[in-house]
């Protein structure tokens, strides 16, 4: 169990990383996307629609609009902590939005930093994604159809990417009505570009590879990958699907610059070997990363 103080340090390290990356998004969305009307979707996108009719500034909007999502995920999803956070992340953001807006055009050079439009798009995607990672890890979100999306999943079972396929994907439409549908297509692919970003900060470039191989001579390449590699093997027999005949699989993780030898070896201990490569997200345990040091935020 942990210890106070090392929950103390653990509850600090998630509100720097949540506050950080609020901030970073912020910007991000101040900076990029608002002097250009283009959001990647979400309750950011809607703030941006309302502004434009309304005159409020795109911060309070945010804060508003949240405000019955927040309520909603209180009644359904029931964690204090979760909702402590998210508050938090939305007055946060809320907050520097409307302060890099009124303050970035008299200590910038120039506001927006650039006339491409193309430019923002991809910056505000990239950077935004940056600080969505860094509030993920923080075991919280920014609010918006963040909520809205969990409890749908919750009451429904619909997986989270397609219910924010439906939200964002709405989002972005009413923007194109609004603004034009080429604003419509640069908000599309700044939420492409949040997306991967987001993903990348969150779990981390994909460094390692895992190795299926189905062999008749399992001892002799089993030998081999340790041998030549320095690396575990699992192995369990397996029957094949159409000629019912027993062969042999084993399972093989390593470092991605490992994967060339890893073929070679394969190939000259039993080129009748049928080999498949695949990206793996994190390795954890003895050989690759502590898995006590990797455990959640």
């Amino acid at each position: 169990m942990k210890t106070f103080g090392a929950a103390v340090w653990a509850e600090m390290r998630r509100l720097f990383l949540l506050t950080t990356g609020i901030v970073i998004s912020a910007f991000a969305y101040a900076i990029f996307q608002v002097p250009f009307n283009i959001s990647a979707g979400g309750i950011g996108g809607l703030s941006i629609v309302v502004n434009h009719y309304t005159g409020l500034t795109v911060g309070v909007l945010y804060a508003l609009m949240n405000i019955p999502l927040l309520l909603l995920g209180f009644f359904y999803l029931g964690r204090w902590r979760f909702l402590f956070r998210t508050v938090l992340a939305v007055a946060i953001f809320s907050t520097v939005t409307d302060l890099a807006i009124t303050y970035a055009p008299l200590y910038l050079s120039s506001y927006p930093l650039t006339g491409d439009v193309l430019l923002n798009t991809i910056y505000g995607g990239i950077v935004g994604g940056i600080g969505g990672g860094l509030i993920y890890r923080a075991g919280a979100t920014a609010g918006g159809t963040g909520i809205l999306g969990r409890v749908i999943q919750m009451k429904t079972g619909v997986p989270l990417s397609q219910i924010y396929l439906w939200t964002d994907g709405g989002i972005v439409i009413t923007m194109g009505l609004v603004f034009g549908w080429e604003v419509s297509l640069y908000a599309m692919l700044a939420l492409f570009l949040n997306g991967l970003a987001s993903d990348y900060t969150l779990e981390g470039p994909s460094s390692v590879r895992t190795a299926t191989i189905i062999t008749d001579r399992p001892e002799e390449v089993t030998r081999a990958l340790m041998t030549g590699l320095d690396r575990g093997v699992s192995r369990w027999e397996v029957k094949g699907g159409y000629t019912g005949e027993t062969h042999h699989m084993l399972l093989c993780t390593v470092f991605r610059p490992q994967v060339n030898d890893l073929k070679r070896i394969v190939s000259e201990t039993d080129e009748n070997a049928f080999l498949v490569i695949g990206d793996a997200h994190q390795a954890l345990g003895k050989g690759f990363a502590p898995l006590r040091r990797s455990r959640g935020a």
